[in-house]
């Protein structure tokens, strides 16, 4: 007899994070999943109009992004690697 329990993912990037106070003013304060915290980047990228016009790979950063990536301007690609030294496991 085999019984289904629904098990909830909780490794890799379903792993709860820890934003840092630069990156907290952009999705929040408090933990995470990584997933989360990617998705209300592009949230706030999309509702700042922050993605260049003639090249939808291009983020140019406003005052808050900046402290993020420390710099004006990276692309999608790039962004993960910056978000990564903002959070801790």
């Amino acid at each position: 007899m085999a019984t289904t329990t629904t098990k909830t993912k909780t490794g890799g990037i379903h792993a709860p994070v820890q934003p840092s106070a630069e990156l907290g003013a952009v999705v929040g304060n408090d933990r995470l999943p990584r997933s989360e915290v990617i998705s209300k980047v592009w949230e706030y990228i999309k509702s700042n109009n922050l993605q260049n016009p003639e090249n939808k790979r291009e983020i140019l950063a406003d005052e808050k992004l900046k402290k993020v990536f420390g710099r004006d301007k990276v692309t999608m690609f790039e962004m993960n690697k910056y978000i990564a030294q903002h959070v801790k496991a």
